[in-house]
């Protein structure tokens, strides 16, 4: 494999690393959030209105900027029928052939993405809920999210098709 791609795969690994082992403590944030409102709402009977969503927030930023973390560690849910009976050349390659289908719905996603956050940015859109916070940092980081397994969905490409092809790129 060329040096360009060498270096690519590494950055974006080491990227993706970073990210998903920062990101990976939103979940004790979370538990944060709802067990103060949980206490607010049982002990001083004062209920929360923003708990519920902020927590929604936070796990939805959880998974999608955990998710090339999840795919750079092979953490993600595989259909394993005849997968693990296969040799690892043609994993491999089956792998290579099938992340371009994940191209395309990553691509239609990434559009969606951006169009939506555009939108958000534009006309100042709020939730719908009591509380009507502004979407649109909830969307850019979904937007951010979507590049990321974007990035890291070519970088495990660019790995299947070296293991593929005899050689181990790591």
């Amino acid at each position: 494999m060329p040096r360009t791609i060498r270096l690519y795969v590494r950055w974006v690994d080491a990227f993706n690393r970073r990210v998903g082992r920062i990101i990976m403590y939103l979940v004790f944030v979370m538990i944060g959030v709802l067990l103060f409102a949980s206490v607010s709402r049982t002990a001083f009977n004062s209920p929360l209105i923003w708990s519920v969503e902020v927590s929604q927030f936070l796990m939805a930023s959880y998974y999608l900027l955990g998710g090339a973390y999840s795919m750079q560690l092979a953490a993600h849910v595989r259909m394993d029928l005849f997968y693990s009976r296969w040799s690892d050349r043609t994993r491999a390659v089956v792998d290579a052939l099938t992340i371009v289908l994940l191209f395309v719905f990553l691509g239609a996603l990434l559009a969606g993405g951006i169009s939506s956050t555009e939108y958000a940015l534009r006309y100042g859109e709020k939730s719908y809920t009591s509380w009507a916070p502004p979407l649109a940092p909830i969307k850019i980081i979904m937007t951010f999210g979507i590049v990321l397994m974007l990035l890291q969905s070519l970088s495990t490409f660019f790995k299947d098709v070296a293991r593929a092809c005899g050689e181990a790129l790591e």
